[in-house]
């Protein structure tokens, strides 16, 4: 029991650090879509193409999320034929959708400790509005602001059920990475901080942070271990894409409480 309540207690932090604890400066090239200019990650720090994942915004965003919203029936469809399967090609066609399409949209969207736009790079966004928000988008049935308003351990609760999660304290970030990939096969993870959250990517043993960056005061990817927002007491990791109740959700279209 006390377990519990001091890491309620630690967790119980602005799910946002204050801009001014830490800046650090990266120049970052710019591309032209959509009569919008998006920036991007900085290229002298990530490789996409070696990395295998797309940076730059395609596509108009409204019909992505249109697409993917009608893409679902084909699964609900699946679903009551092939349970297992259902689950599994949904799994990755979501994370996929997240990863390559909705994310890089968001890149370089204003970060803002009270920012809470509905649309990437039109207005600022908050650590936990970036999570909630970008899975909204994808379709999980879910009220934004209510997750985006809870500590990171209430978001991860909100994902999946307390036993599942995997909770690191007081951990350097070799030890972290061997753990996590001890663990995690590759895939996109949430990550609840002390006073941050965000997705951390595993790839190729690699840990990548996905986030609204109160560093950086935009949205970015870096390397994890690099990263000064990134610099915790405490990691309480929730899985997204091998959540099978998770994905069941999201076929279903059931809605997930937001844990309080």
């Amino acid at each position: 029991m006390y377990k519990s309540i001091l890491l309620l207690f630690i967790l119980s932090c602005f799910a946002c650090a204050d801009a001014t604890q830490q800046v650090k400066t990266v120049v970052t090239p710019t591309v032209q879509a959509e009569n919008t200019t998006i920036i991007l990650p900085p290229s002298n720090t990530i490789d996409s193409v070696k990395l295998g994942i797309n940076f730059t915004p395609k596509g108009n965003y409204n019909t992505i999320k249109q697409t993917i919203a009608a893409d679902r029936s084909y699964f609900a469809t699946q679903l009551q034929q092939n349970k297992q399967k259902a689950i599994d090609s949904a799994a990755a066609y979501l994370h996929d959708k997240l990863l390559n399409e909705i994310v890089p949209h968001w890149y370089g969207t204003v970060w803002d400790f009270n920012g809470h736009t509905n649309k990437p790079n039109d207005g600022e966004i908050a650590c936990g509005y970036f999570v909630s928000t970008t899975l909204k988008h994808l379709g999980f049935r879910l009220n934004r602001y209510k997750m985006a308003q809870q500590a990171g351990l209430n978001e991860a609760l909100t994902l999946q059920a307390k036993n599942d999660l995997k909770i690191y304290r007081n951990i350097s970030q070799e030890q972290l990475k061997k753990k996590l990939n001890d663990v995690y096969t590759d895939g996109i993870y949430f990550v609840g901080l002390s006073n941050h959250v965000g997705y951390v990517l595993i790839k190729h043993s690699e840990l990548y942070f996905l986030h609204a960056s109160y560093c950086d005061d935009k949205v970015v990817i870096e390397k994890a271990t690099t990263s000064p927002c990134f610099q915790s007491d405490i990691y309480v990791f929730a899985e997204i894409f091998t959540n099978e109740n998770l994905i069941q959700k999201w076929i279903q279209q059931v809605v997930i409480p937001v844990q309080q």
